[in-house]
């Protein structure tokens, strides 16, 4: 059981997930957890904000930096160009 599973009482509504990821998306690299969750278009519950960012770092959708900054990370078009290379592929 992870983290999550243990300890979310209120799972969010798919619409806020896609609001985060997509400002995210929009503001990559610029705030802090704190201050993404209090610039966010809609309010929502900090609990509920915590369980979609650990569920996008999780997915390796975001990363945070050094400075504790957020940026959007994940890039599905580079992710199957590197997938297509025979060079990098498991060996069984």
């Amino acid at each position: 059981m992870t983290r999550l599973q243990s300890t979310v009482l209120h799972y969010p509504r798919l619409d806020t997930v896609l609001m985060v990821e997509n400002f995210v998306k929009e503001h990559s690299g610029e705030f802090k957890k704190r201050s993404l969750w209090e610039t966010l278009p809609r309010k929502t519950m900090y609990q509920t904000f915590c369980v979609i960012f650990d569920y996008l770092v999780e997915s390796g959708k975001v990363g945070v930096d050094r400075q504790g900054k957020i940026a959007w990370i994940w890039n599905p078009a580079m992710v199957e160009k590197y997938l297509s290379r025979t060079d990098l592929s498991w060996r069984k």
